[in-house]
């Protein structure tokens, strides 16, 4: 409803992971890098960051730039043993009928990973929300997957992705082997005051508007509310998008974000 009001061909601040709407942040540039290098080298890299600082997302648009070359397998819900873990990982890669003992199992995975990269593709593993592990085999699992390798290089990736818990979970002695492996290990930081601006403008000139609808006081209450956390900035902006279009004002400054703050759960 507010989007013809304000000029949008789209909703300029929706919560799902579009990479559309990646607004790259020096912190998330780097991050990025940061992961197609490891994509290149068939590394583990470990990613970490509050909640709604853009992780997933960046994870999508990691496989939109990666092309051809790469398949991306995404775990989503890691509460598994470390044999559902690997059965978990045997599906998405297609294998049709996954064994039930360990060392089968192993084969298979190590079969069809060969076959990926004979045909020029690399598996990439993504597992999401890795805080959320309770069975610490999954980690030994984890780093088992790196022994898929040849003589001179590795043959599959494996991208890590939780919130801050997970770097402490990972600090235990019981990981040791598992930290060894891991090649890059990157904390994203919520968005400075600045970065927060840029990031309000940029994703209302990607959904067809206009920058600047946003005062300055304005961006700094939702700053102050949001944490510079890019969900809950999306969470905040949205619904001072609609006091807005409520009020017929075509200016959102701070009196509309205190309009709202008490009702925003944060």
């Amino acid at each position: 409803m507010y989007k013809a009001f304000f000029g949008f061909r789209e909703k300029p601040f929706s919560k799902t992971p579009d990479p559309h709407f990646l607004f790259l942040s020096p912190g998330h540039e780097e991050a990025l890098a940061r992961l197609e290098f490891v994509l290149e080298e068939r590394e583990i890299a470990v990613l970490t960051g509050e909640i709604g600082c853009g992780k997933t997302t960046l994870s999508r648009a990691l496989m939109d730039r990666s092309g051809d070359g790469y398949r991306f397998c995404f775990i989503v819900n890691p509460r598994l043993t470390g044999l559902e873990f690997l059965r978990t990982t045997a599906r998405l890669l297609d294998v049709e009928a996954p064994a039930t003992l360990k060392d089968s199992l192993l084969e298979q995975i190590n079969t069809v990973v060969f076959e990926s990269y004979q045909k020029g593709v690399c598996p990439v593993i993504v597992i999401d929300e890795a805080q959320m592990i309770a069975d610490a085999e999954v980690f030994d699992e984890i780093r088992l997957l790196t022994n898929f390798q040849l003589d001179d290089r590795n043959l599959l990736a494996v991208i890590v992705m939780g919130q801050p818990e997970l770097r402490s979970m990972l600090a235990s002695s019981r990981f040791e082997p598992l930290r060894q492996r891991i090649a890059l290990n990157y904390h994203l930081e919520p968005l400075s005051l600045e970065e927060t601006m840029e990031y309000l403008d940029f994703r209302l000139e990607k959904a067809g508007g206009m920058p600047g609808l946003f005062a300055p006081d304005a961006v700094q209450k939702i700053f102050e509310l949001a944490g510079g956390v890019p969900r809950k900035i999306n969470s905040v902006a949205t619904n001072a998008l609609l006091v807005a279009y409520g009020n017929d004002a075509a200016l959102i400054d701070s009196a509309i974000i205190d309009e709202i703050k008490d009702e925003l759960m944060m």
